[in-house]
């Protein structure tokens, strides 16, 4: 099979986060939110850009989408939230569209089951590109010519659809590598690319007992989850400065740690019995001992100097038990990070914490179908803080509540250690 054809990227520079951070609604002028929505939606394309038809309809899995939903559902999410309610002129571009690409925002209708996502190979990717250039149409000129206080609230949607348009671009990739990792011919999704680099510090933050204001405060953009802010008692910890290497994990693979069920919660036992877990996700060892790892570059030595990645919830949880140490709580790492002391706590991997998905005192989700984003999943979820190498620029902050159930790792998932102080 030629190579040329598996290892295909098109003339393009390597993958890097690129979009401007979004200010506050209020803050944005016409044109910078313009600027932004054009910038936002010029980034989807190009990281769909390399993938070819075959690649963009692909779901390797229940947890996945393919590209082209991705690109079809982002659209979707400006059409009915944006353009239906505000856009009196405004046409649906195909009435059948809503039900294929909504998510799973019950009040806004039925929509097509999760896992069947790869069965859609119709409407096609041209269609989906025709799909977006419509509603891209409609938002402009909805954005020229709206004042006063609509102007307001469309431009507090927009920025909601641009944040939630980032998050899937950084799906586009997590999906597209697992999809890639179950191709024996272990497809380069961009030949040029390049683990971040990152910085070793053998020092801890140190965290004495002290109560904090936790979550997201100021006029900046935040998702409903990161607040309200709220006094908690953090402390006495210390942080670790640098985040767990291959090298450290390695370390806990020739120790039996897969295999030394004292480690593991009990769920998580069960996973790495019933799913074969012998090393991080995309590990693979070759005959002669040495460990390759599948990236969005193909298939790589790992490097032991690298942060790990890839790691479930329940992993990192085994290591840190392992270690004698624990996973810092959501708390910790907010505070930790606030004093920027913390080497690569955004842009290489996302961390898990110790703590639990819940809702903050007081929380309550915003009035209609847009509160379904993130209220109803605060259950059987775990935290993650950070951002990750595949995180949009502008789209991370030190209050961002990442989350996903315990055993995925098909995210860009790594872990930091701390103790008890």
């Amino acid at each position: 099979m030629s190579t040329s054809i598996l290892d295909r990227t098109l003339d393009r520079p390597t993958v890097r986060p690129a979009s401007a951070p979004l200010a506050p609604a209020q803050d944005r002028s016409p044109q910078d939110l313009l600027d932004a929505f054009r910038t936002v939606r010029a980034h989807t394309e190009a990281l769909a850009a390399p993938l070819s038809a075959e690649d963009q309809v692909v779901q390797s899995m229940p947890d996945a989408s393919p590209t082209k939903w991705h690109r079809a559902h982002t659209t979707w999410f400006f059409e009915e939230f944006l353009l239906v309610p505000h856009a009196p002129n405004y046409r649906r571009y195909d009435d059948r569209l809503a039900y294929l690409y909504n998510s799973y925002y019950v009040q806004a209708g039925p929509r097509h089951a999760r896992p069947k996502r790869g069965l859609i190979t119709r409407p096609d990717v041209a269609e989906v590109s025709a799909y977006r250039a419509h509603v891209d149409r409609a938002v402009e000129a909805l954005l020229h010519g709206a004042e006063g206080s609509l102007a307001e609230e469309i431009a507090s949607i927009v920025t909601i659809g641009l944040n939630h348009e980032q998050q899937h671009q950084e799906l586009i990739l997590t999906d597209i590598l697992h999809a890639f990792s179950e191709n024996p011919c272990a497809p380069v999704y961009d030949a040029a690319w390049a683990a971040p680099k990152s910085m070793r510090s053998g020092d801890k933050v140190h965290l004495p007992e002290a109560i904090h204001t936790i979550g997201h405060t100021g006029e900046g953009f935040c998702y409903d989850n990161e607040g309200p802010a709220h006094r908690e008692l953090v402390g006495p910890a210390s942080v670790d400065k640098s985040l767990v290497t291959n090298g450290e994990w390695l370390a806990f693979i020739a120790d039996g740690g897969y295999q030394r069920p004292t480690l593991w919660l009990s769920d998580g036992w069960a996973t790495v019995a019933a799913e074969g877990w012998q090393a991080p996700g995309y590990w693979q060892q070759e005959a002669d001992g040495a460990w390759r790892a599948m990236t969005l570059g193909g298939l790589r030595e790992v490097d032991p100097d690298a942060p790990v990645c890839h790691v479930s919830y329940y992993e990192a949880d085994a290591f840190a038990r392992w270690a004698g140490r624990h996973l810092p709580s959501e708390a910790e790492w907010e505070v930790a990070a606030r004093s920027g002391a913390l080497s690569d706590a955004h842009g290489v991997v996302w961390q898990w914490t110790r703590s639990a998905y819940s809702p903050y005192p007081g929380f309550r989700p915003v009035e209609g179908a847009i509160g379904e984003y993130n209220g109803k999943f605060m259950v059987n979820q775990m935290v993650l803080r950070g951002s990750s190498l595949a995180t949009p620029a502008g789209h991370a902050r030190d209050t961002y509540r990442n989350f996903f159930p315990p055993a995925a790792r098909w995210q860009f998932t790594g872990l930091r250690l701390s103790d008890a102080a």
